[in-house]
Formats: structure tokens, C-alpha cells, sequence
């Protein structure tokens, strides 16, 4: 089993306590990602998506629970999705309305995110978060 360290960043949400975020890299960009242990899956920005893939799949999913709601949901496919080291292809994702957690985000002077990392692929990599070191550990087999 080979092991993956993914540094984290920790963000100060005020009196709202704090999120993590990770860098991933998407469609050859550089971005952050909120890792969410409470979210039943991971999920990217519905504008985002929409920039980057065309043929897109409307669904009446609302089952992507995250700390963030959503109205309105899309599937996608994203050819090629890295954390760390960790390279996924294909990733079938769902992509949700994020405009309104990157405006928080900015008026708390934080980068913009366009993704949440949730349960399916924290559980799939057996993620281990070390606050100490300020990193997650994902297992790949």
C-alpha cells in the first residue's frame, strides 16, 4: 500500500471556527479544495464545471450532503483530477452552486475553492488527517 502526504492549509473562520483546504490540480489548474469528513461526498463548483465541460448531465440529486446546501445539482466527469500525488481518472463528481461559500470566503480575506473533498473519496483512500503536522494521509492500493 502506498502512502500519499497531501499538505493541508488552515483557514480562520472567525468565531465559525476553521476549515481545511488542499490544493488539487483540475483541467491543468492549480485550486483549493475544503476537505469535509461530514460531507457524504466530494463535489466542485457548478461554474467551474460549466467552464470546463460542455456536455453535462442535469440531475434531481440532492443526496451530496455537505456543510454547504445546494438547489440544483449536475453530473460530470472530470478526466483527471490529483491530490498530492494521488491521480484520479474519470472521477464521476456532482457539481454544485459554490458562489455563495466563495463570497464568505473572501470577505474573510481566504483563496476562492472549487471543490469539497467528502466521504466517498476520504473513505476510498483511508484519510488520515494529522492537525500536527498539518497533513492528510491518503492510502493508495
Amino acid at each position: 500500500m502506498r502512502t500519499i502526504a497531501v499538505p493541508l492549509t488552515l483557514i480562520n473562520l472567525q468565531d465559525d471556527g476553521f476549515h481545511l483546504l488542499v490544493e488539487i490540480v483540475v483541467f491543468g489548474q492549480k485550486l483549493f479544495a475544503v476537505v469535509d469528513t461530514g460531507a457524504s461526498r466530494s463535489v466542485f463548483d457548478k461554474t467551474f464545471i460549466q467552464t470546463h465541460i460542455k456536455e453535462l448531465e442535469h440531475t434531481e440529486e440532492t443526496h451530496a450532503t455537505t456543510l454547504f446546501t445546494t438547489s440544483s445539482t449536475l453530473q460530470a466527469s472530470i478526466p483527471k483530477l490529483k491530490i498530492g500525488s494521488l491521480i484520479l481518472r474519470n472521477y464521476e463528481t456532482v457539481a454544485l452552486d459554490l458562489e455563495a461559500v466563495n463570497q464568505a470566503y473572501e470577505g474573510l480575506g481566504h483563496p476562492p475553492i472549487s471543490a469539497i473533498i467528502g466521504g466517498d473519496l476520504l473513505l476510498k483512500f483511508h484519510a488520515i488527517i494529522n492537525y500536527k503536522k498539518m497533513k492528510m494521509f491518503l492510502y493508495k492500493e
